[in-house]
């Protein structure tokens, strides 16, 4: 922020910092690398929270209000659901103070660089400090009150033990430890991960699973679990992805999997129980986004991503090679006739040079995954 005439006022300069991505990103940064726990957190979980404060703030000297008599229940929720991940106060806390300092810090270098007169910042850093520090206690208070109904319930033991094991892996975890929730040092465990959603939604699929035995809990933000046994189904409206079964000390390693699986299968708007293993060539490619690039610059670059007939072109190539190269199947899966799958086969041949679609041919395991790879990429891409 530049100064440019006549001085902003500093509720004017807070929103604009407010709304500017790299400030936010500035004080997240910040609190990640001053607590470890909360560097845990998905980066977006901790960008909410910094513009629940700055916002808190902002409300605050907008409305010159008394903090006692504001609303902090999103406040109190945010505490319990670190409370629910596992997180200490102390480590929260750490992250959230470390946060606000960095906040402070940059108000008063663009506040200056506007040509907002100190008084006017020290005045407008006190009035906002005052309801910073008034969402910090309902933040503890939240966390606070969601660990003792957790002690009740050992709810936050297990989310800790689980998030240790997926986290970290079973190092330093006694036996004893692990067999007061169902474990056992030298078993097999099938690692599950959903994706985030309405917590009334988490619950019912938490109760689906949790007759299954093993562990279940929270850790950053989704359901997630170590199970003894494959479960066959979920009823709930969720993607859920299920590892093979395999030792403890191999969790992390799976966790890591399925959360990459796990965008994988969001983006193509997968739903229900899936195996990790069902989206393993998706995920893999993915991993590659350089290499698929060139992958389609290479075989697609004669396509023209705004000529319909040539994305009618690629879609219909994609579904014959989803179907096993089979003109029938490809053909109902597009609704088309199985010579118009042909024409339209031998058509891309004629623009770009493949695939190899000749009577009676087939395209060899690495040309099905070299044009099925770039196919599907300029599909997404375009």
């Amino acid at each position: 922020m530049t100064r440019t005439g006549k001085a902003p006022t500093f509720g004017a300069l807070l929103r604009d910092l407010a709304a500017d991505a790299v400030v936010v990103d500035e004080v997240a940064r910040a609190a990640r690398a001053n607590s470890p726990e909360v560097a845990r957190l998905p980066a977006g979980e901790v960008h909410r929270q910094v513009v629940l404060l700055v916002t808190s703030g902002l409300g605050a000297l907008e409305r010159d209000e008394d903090p006692a008599g504001r609303d902090f229940t999103e406040a109190r929720r945010l505490g319990a659901g670190r409370a629910a991940q596992g997180l200490s106060v102390a480590g929260l806390l750490r992250g959230v103070q470390a946060g606000r300092d960095r906040a402070v810090e940059l108000v008063v270098r663009h506040g200056r660089a506007a040509g907002i007169a100190d008084d006017v910042l020290l005045e407008g850093l006190l009035t906002i400090g005052r309801y910073a520090a008034a969402v910090e206690w309902a933040v503890v208070d939240g966390h606070r009150a969601a660990e003792r109904e957790f002690v009740g319930t050992g709810t936050a033991a297990r989310a800790r033990l689980l998030g240790r094991l997926l986290l970290d892996g079973p190092a330093g975890t006694s036996p004893g430890e692990l067999a007061r929730f169902g474990l056992r040092p030298q078993g097999r465990y099938h690692c599950l991960l959903a994706t985030r959603t309405d917590p009334a939604l988490s619950h019912a699929l938490h109760r689906q699973l949790i007759r299954h035995g093993g562990l279940l809990g929270t850790v950053e933000g989704r359901l997630a679990g170590l199970l003894p046994r494959c479960p066959g189904a979920a009823t709930v409206d969720l993607l859920v992805l299920v590892a093979p079964a395999q030792p403890l000390q191999r969790a992390p390693a799976m966790y890591a999997l399925c959360l990459a699986a796990l965008r994988t299968a969001t983006h193509r708007r997968l739903r229900g129980l899936r195996r990790l293993t069902d989206v393993a060539a998706e995920t893999a490619l993915d991993a590659q986004p350089a290499l698929a690039e060139l992958l389609r610059g290479t075989l697609l670059g004669a396509l023209d991503p705004t000529d319909e007939f040539h994305r009618e072109l690629a879609r219909t190539a994609l579904a014959w090679l989803d179907h096993g190269q089979r003109l029938d199947q490809t053909a109902a899966a597009v609704h088309v006739h199985p010579n118009t799958v042909r024409y339209r086969l031998r058509r891309l041949r004629e623009v770009t040079g493949g695939p190899p679609v000749e009577e009676g041919g087939r395209c060899t395991v690495p040309e099905t995954v070299h044009w099925w790879w770039a196919l599907r990429g300029w599909l997404d891409g375009h």
